[in-house]
């Protein structure tokens, strides 16, 4: 494994990459194409399908990565008291998306909440980029935010009056990228749940339901005391 950390955007926010995670990554791409059932994991805001994941996988997260994770969110002694992982696969068109498919968005107001990005996807799959909220200047959302946060974007939306139906990849006039990691195989990113984040789907974007050629990566989340 390669560790590398970076702090993003004007709030320093702490991202933790790690590369060559796993020694056969192929086992999981295997598994995922011939036992995924994804059509078993539903998701209002993914823009795609989600398919449970073997428990042994998040346990390895924690076996193989806990003390890298330690020393960069300096969680202090909290120990991860939940976890949920699963695969995912982009599949929504952009004719499809809702309106906050349409956004960066963040997971979860908990800031002792991790997310937890592992590509099983070729580069040209698209990676995952970290954004500024222009109206506020939030780069993340707690839950002393959450409010001014949803009526600043409310007053924009109302202002736009229409949101292009597109996956945003890049600055736009409602929010400044601050940061991309580009997906690269067999690579982990590591970040707070509450950053502002988006995957970056281009608009020539291959949308592939075959876990071998689409979009596939490994998605968990994990809830520290």
């Amino acid at each position: 494994m390669r560790v590398t950390t970076a702090e993003v955007g004007r709030e320093r926010l702490p991202v933790l990459v790690v590369d060559n995670f796993l020694g056969d990554p192929d086992i999981l791409v295997d598994w995922a194409a011939q036992h995924g059932a994804f059509d078993g994991v539903r998701d209002a805001f993914y823009p795609g399908v989600r398919a449970p994941i073997p428990q042994i996988y998040p346990f390895a997260v924690r076996t193989f990565l806990g003390s890298a994770i330690d020393a960069v969110f300096k969680l202090g002694n909290g120990a991860v008291r939940a976890e949920l992982s699963h695969f995912s696969l982009v599949t929504t068109p952009p004719a499809r998306l809702n309106v906050p498919q349409r956004m960066p968005h963040f997971d979860n107001t908990n800031p002792k909440q991790l997310a937890i990005l592992h590509y099983l996807c070729r580069a040209e799959c698209g990676g995952t980029s970290f954004y500024r909220h222009r109206r506020t200047g939030f780069e993340f959302v707690d839950a002393a935010r959450r409010a001014d946060y949803l009526r600043a974007v409310g007053e924009d939306l109302s202002a736009a009056e229409h949101l292009p139906c597109r996956y945003v990849c890049g600055s736009d006039p409602l929010f400044e990228r601050t940061a991309s990691f580009a997906a690269e195989f067999n690579r982990v990113v590591i970040y707070r749940s509450i950053n502002l984040h988006s995957a970056d789907i281009a608009v020539d974007f291959r949308f592939d339901s075959n876990p071998r050629s689409g979009r596939l990566t490994a998605n968990t989340f994990f809830f520290y005391d």
